[in-house]
């Protein structure tokens, strides 16, 4: 396989938010604000499109419903009204503009029913084309422990060992059932691994018994961190999935599909340096507006 730099990433963000209900009824979870380092209030859409292109990202796929196009237009395409943007300060004056620059490397794709993570990423087939692509979560977003960003650990992770690449994070047994796990050998201990296997929300005694990695201790786990570049033959496996109507929870998932990737590519995988935050819950929501700063 050619590799190429990566230039695209596809946010799906096209979700309901039904966990953050009733605020979803009015105001898009990906739109949801958090303050960052300088102190701006900025929707988190705003910050995860912000993290892609600190990777060198020049292109963004954002998959919305087709009824948010013009929410998310107002952010990325549409200036305020004179009058309003009379009001603002000279800083948010010019970062409105910023806004506009940003805007022209946004596009929005649809997702006209709702069918699950792996299928949002599938609506994004035609536009990624041929060519291997970042893909980040519409409602995390991501503080690095290193110079680099997060987003640019896995490209350049990518760049190195020109397969798809997963980032990951260790998660305590308590809580993998509410993520993707897998299991693999190490490459280099603590931070490159190359995956055997990966399974979506598996149960403990499931963990325990399959998706042990050699060194971890004893009721630890390497689990999704919700950073990934992939390959597009990605896109192949989800096609199979969606025809075949094979569902997970009712939903077409994307982990299933990566780990039949990881059996025809290979997969690396990579213990990222930084920590990632879920907006998506209020518990989770509440701590990210403390810790994200």
């Amino acid at each position: 396989m050619q590799i190429h730099k990566v230039r695209k990433a596809v946010i799906p963000a096209a979700g309901f938010g039904t966990r953050l209900f009733p605020a979803t009824k009015v105001v898009k979870k990906e739109l949801f604000p958090i303050i960052d380092q300088d102190g701006r209030a900025k929707p988190v859409i705003l910050a995860i499109v912000e993290e892609a292109i600190s990777a060198g990202i020049t292109e963004i796929g954002i998959v919305v419903q087709p009824d948010d196009i013009g929410v998310f237009a107002d952010l990325f395409k549409n200036p305020p009204a004179p009058e309003l943007l009379q009001k603002l300060s000279p800083q948010n004056q010019e970062y409105s503009q910023y806004l506009q620059e940003l805007g022209q490397k946004v596009v929005l794709l649809t997702q006209s029913e709702q069918e699950g993570y792996g299928h949002a990423v599938f609506c994004a087939k035609d536009w990624v084309g041929n060519e291997s692509f970042l893909l980040m979560l519409g409602d995390h977003v991501y503080k690095s422990d290193t110079e680099k960003s997060c987003a640019q650990q896995v490209v350049e992770i990518y760049a190195q060992v020109h397969q798809s690449v997963v980032g990951l994070t260790t998660m305590p047994a308590a809580i993998i059932s509410k993520a993707g796990c897998v299991t693999g050998v190490w490459q280099e201990f603590n931070s490159i691994l190359e995956l055997t296997q990966l399974a979506e929300k598996p149960s403990t005694d499931y963990a325990r018994e399959h998706l042990r990695v050699e060194y971890m201790a004893e009721d630890e786990f390497l689990c999704v961190f919700g950073l990934y570049v992939l390959t597009p033959k990605i896109f192949d496996f989800l096609a199979d999935s969606i025809n075949q109507n094979l569902r997970d929870r009712g939903e077409f998932q994307l982990t299933t599909c990566l780990d039949k990737l990881c059996q025809a590519e290979g997969i690396t995988g990579y213990v990222m340096q930084g920590q990632c935050f879920d907006t998506g819950l209020p518990n989770t929501y509440r701590q990210t507006l403390i810790d994200f700063i």
